[in-house]
């Protein structure tokens, strides 16, 4: 008679491949998403995703990190180290990402373009070669799809359309940049910056403006859950569907629509 039982590297194989029962999301952002936000009672809308998810979420997203100095710190490595197959890794970056690298170069601006452009530098006394926004997100989503988990691009929060005192659509270059990353890749992608501003247009300048204690980039506490909701608005409407099966909310009670 045939054994039924694996041999133990078939075991070892079938283990390795199958999904993780428990999941985890991982963020990986700018303050906008982060812990305590920009501070002087911001907070990021990072902190509210575990509302509408049932999965533990652990923000890793830092304050004043673009593409480029979240990668040359470290710290997407540092989440591909933890990820398991299963996990989900949300990526959302474009607030610290613009500037040049020229004359005087802030560790944060990316290389020009969107492709394999590449620009030399020297930051903080040593010499770097400078990506694109695109290039260091798809080398991030690589090595996340790598580890068996699933990256997820999202495009960056508005910064407040009410500023002026008149609603004024303006989506920065790095929200089409996010989106590039994703057809690249054919990855999921959240539209994150036109859910966001689709909320708040329907709620008027005063509501809006008070979002913005401090600067027209940093959103109070109230709103940053507002911000979340808007994140999964971007979900239930995307193809991100393995992220969809663990949102706890009924899709009749997430305002707003698909976009």
């Amino acid at each position: 008679m045939r054994s039924s039982f694996l041999s133990l590297p078939a075991l070892v194989a079938s283990v390795l491949a199958a999904p993780t029962t428990h999941p985890t999301v991982y963020l990986a952002g700018d303050s906008t998403m982060a812990p305590g936000g920009g501070g002087s009672g911001t907070q990021g809308w990072g902190e509210y995703l575990q509302y509408s998810l049932s999965i533990p979420v652990v923000d890793s997203a830092i304050a004043g990190r673009s593409a480029r100095s979240y990668t040359r710190e470290g710290r997407f490595d540092a989440i591909v180290s933890k990820v398991k197959v299963g996990d989900f890794v949300i990526i959302e970056f474009g607030h610290n990402d613009g500037g040049s690298v020229t004359p005087t170069d802030n560790g944060r601006s990316d290389c020009a373009g969107t492709g394999t452009e590449t620009c030399a530098t020297t930051y903080d006394g040593v010499a770097e070669t400078v990506l694109t926004f695109p290039a260091y997100i798809e080398k991030a989503m690589n090595s996340i799809t790598a580890k068996g988990a699933h990256p997820i691009v999202s495009s960056q929060t508005p910064n407040n359309p009410f500023e002026t005192g008149t609603y004024l659509y303006s989506a920065p270059r790095f929200v089409e940049y996010a989106q590039l990353v994703s057809n690249v890749t054919k990855l999921p992608y959240i539209q994150h910056f036109e859910q966001v501003d689709a909320f708040y247009e329907t709620r008027g300048a005063t509501t809006v403006n008070a979002c913005y204690p401090n600067d027209h980039t940093h959103t109070a506490a109230e709103c940053a859950a507002l911000v979340a909701q808007a994140f999964i608005r971007g979900v239930v409407c995307s193809d991100a569907t393995r992220l969809q099966r663990h949102v706890v909310n009924s899709t009749a009670s997430i305002e707003g629509s698909c976009i």
